[in-house]
C-alpha cells in the first residue's frame, strides 16, 4: 500500500485502515515505511488503524505499508467474534421514511432472512424501479454504496450487518481491485453475500481489509492524496523458511525479490519475453514459418495474456484489416515514408479508440483490452504487410500474416503455462540456457521443415 500526498508545511495526520488476521487468513511480516513520522496502531472491535503524524511536513510525501497474508486451512481457521452493539443507522428523517417503505416491500416478498437479503440485494441492483431506493442511493449505485446501504437497512430490521471492503488477490504483481460485500450475523456465524449477484459465498481470493462505510484512509493537513494497493504471490517467505538452516539472507537481498512490488510486476512480464523469442527462433529457423518482423508475434502474445487468446486474435485481425484498407488509400496520395508511417500510426490509435468505444456500447468489456496492443508494432505490421502485398501478392502477405498470428498464439500458450513465470522469476539464471540454445541455433544452416515439404518432388526424382 503506497500513499502519496502534498504537505503545505504544517502538521499532518494520516489514518489508514489495516488488515487483520481473519477466519480464513493469517497476517504476518507487517512492515511500515514511515520516515520521520510518528506511528501508532489502534485496535477496534472490527478494524485496525495506523495513524501517522508529523508536526511539520512540506512537499511531496510518501508512506508505505507492506504485509504478507496466507490462507488458513479449515482446521486452522478461528471463529470470529459475535457483533457488539448495533451501530446507528445514520439516516436522515426523509431517508428513514424511504427506508421503511423499502423494508416493508421487501418483507412482503420474502419468507425468512435469507430470502429477505436476496430480495433486498436484487432491488438494490435495480434502483430505478423504486423511487425510495433512488432516493437512498442518491445517484450513487456503486458496489460500495450498495453494500453500505444494505447494511444500514438490515440494521433497521435488527439484523447485525456491516459492509466489508477488501481487495482481490492476484498471482502476478499488479494493482489490486477493490471489492465490497455484505456481512450478516445469523445463527452464531458471520455470512458473506456478494452485493452484485446476491450469492452467499465469496471467492477465496477476496481479502477483507476494513469494515463499515469509512474510506480506506483519511488525511488531515495535506492535499491531493492518492493511494495504491498492489498484491502479488509472495514466494520469498517460502524460500526463507526452506533455507532457514543456511545463511542466505545476503543472496536474497541481491535477488529480484528485493525490488519494490511495482518493479517486480514489470520483471514478471519482461522475463517471459526471452521464452517467447526463443520459441520464435525455433519456429522461424527450424520449422520455417514466415512472420512479419522479429519480435512482433512475441509482443502480441504478451497482449493476448490480458485479452485472452481467441478474443485477442479476433481483435488483431480486425485492427490489421482496417489498417490495411487505410494504408492502401494512403498509397494513392503518394506520401513520403515517414509521414506515411506517422499517418498510419494515428489511424491505428483512432481505430483502437473506436473499437473500444463500440465494444463498450455493445456491452462487451473485453473489447477494451485492445488498448493493450503495442500500437507502434501494429503500425509496422500494417506497413510491412502492405509492402509484401504489393511486391509478392496477396497470397504471400496473407501467409506471413497467418504465420505471425500462429506464432503469437503458440507463444501465448507457452508463456501462459502455469508456474512458468514464477519459475523464471525465482531462477532468472535459467535464461542463460535459452541464450546458449539460441546461439547454437544461430549456427544452424540445414533445411527447414517447410523446405523439406517444398523440395519433396526433387527428392522423389532421385
Amino acid at each position: 500500500m503506497s500513499i502519496y500526498f502534498e504537505a503545505p508545511g504544517g502538521p499532518v495526520r494520516l489514518e489508514l485502515y489495516l488488515p487483520r488476521s481473519e477466519a480464513g487468513f493469517e497476517l504476518f511480516d507487517e512492515r511500515f515505511v514511515s520516515g520521520d513520522y510518528g506511528l501508532s496502531i489502534r485496535e477496534f472491535v472490527s478494524n485496525r488503524r495506523a495513524v501517522w503524524s508529523k508536526r511539520e511536513a512540506q512537499g511531496r510525501q510518501q508512506l508505505l505499508y507492506r504485509a504478507s497474508v496466507r490462507p488458513l486451512s479449515d482446521r486452522h481457521r478461528r471463529p470470529r467474534k459475535p457483533p457488539g452493539r448495533l451501530p446507528a443507522h445514520g439516516l436522515s428523517n426523509a431517508e428513514l421514511a424511504a427506508a421503511q417503505h423499502v423494508l416493508r416491500s421487501v418483507r412482503e416478498r420474502s419468507t425468512d432472512l435469507a430470502s429477505q437479503i436476496a430480495v433486498l440485494l436484487a432491488d438494490l441492483n435495480k434502483p430505478e424501479t423504486d423511487a425510495n431506493l433512488s432516493l437512498l442511493l442518491a445517484k450513487d449505485d456503486s458496489q460500495r454504496h450498495r453494500a453500505v446501504l444494505a447494511s444500514r437497512l438490515l440494521t433497521l430490521e435488527g439484523v447485525p450487518a456491516q459492509a466489508v471492503n477488501g481487495f482481490v488477490l492476484r498471482r502476478l504483481a499488479q494493482e489490486a481491485e477493490h471489492v465490497h460485500w455484505l456481512e450478516i450475523f445469523d445463527n452464531g456465524q458471520w455470512l458473506s453475500y456478494d452485493v452484485d449477484s446476491g450469492v452467499r459465498t465469496l471467492p477465496d481470493n477476496y481479502l477483507p481489509w476494513w469494515r463499515r462505510d469509512n474510506p480506506l484512509f483519511k488525511l488531515t493537513g495535506g492535499e491531493r492524496a492518492a493511494g495504491r494497493v498492489t498484491t502479488s504471490l509472495n514466494i520469498q517467505s517460502a524460500l526463507q523458511r526452506a533455507g532457514a538452516t543456511i545463511d542466505n539472507s545476503a543472496l536474497l537481498h541481491f535477488s529480484l525479490f528485493s525490488l519494490p512490488i511495482e518493479t517486480r510486476a514489470v520483471y514478471h512480464v519482461l522475463l517471459l519475453v526471452p521464452v517467447g523469442v526463443f520459441l520464435l527462433v525455433v519456429l522461424r529457423n527450424v520449422v520455417g514459418i514466415k512472420t512479419f518482423g522479429t519480435f512482433m508475434p512475441v509482443l502480441i502474445a504478451l497482449a493476448f495474456r490480458e485479452t485472452e487468446l481467441l478474443l485477442g486474435m479476433a481483435l488483431f485481425v480486425l485492427l490489421v484489416g482496417l489498417g490495411l484498407v487505410v494504408r492502401f488509400y494512403f498509397d494513392r496520395l503518394k506520401l513520403l515514408v515517414v509521414p506515411r508511417l506517422a499517418a498510419v500510426l494515428i489511424v491505428v490509435i483512432l481505430l483502437m479508440g473506436l473499437i473500444s468505444i463500440g465494444s463498450h456500447e455493445l456491452g462487451l468489456p473485453q473489447g477494451l483490452s485492445i488498448a493493450l496492443f503495442p500500437m507502434v508494432i501494429m503500425t509496422m505490421t500494417i506497413e510491412r504487410m502492405s509492402i509484401v502485398w504489393e511486391e509478392s501478392g496477396a497470397g504471400e502477405a496473407l501467409q506471413q500474416g497467418a504465420g505471425s498470428l500462429l506464432v503469437a498464439a503458440l507463444a501465448y500458450l507457452v508463456i501462459n503455462l502455469e508456474g512458468l513465470s514464477h519459475f523464471i522469476f525465482i531462477f532468472p539464471e535459467s535464461l542463460l540456457l535459452l541464450l546458449a540454445a539460441t546461439i547454437w541455433l544461430g549456427r544452424y544452416s540445414g533445411y527447414r521443415l517447410t523446405e523439406l515439404l517444398r523440395f519433396r518432388a526433387l527428392a522423389d526424382r532421385r
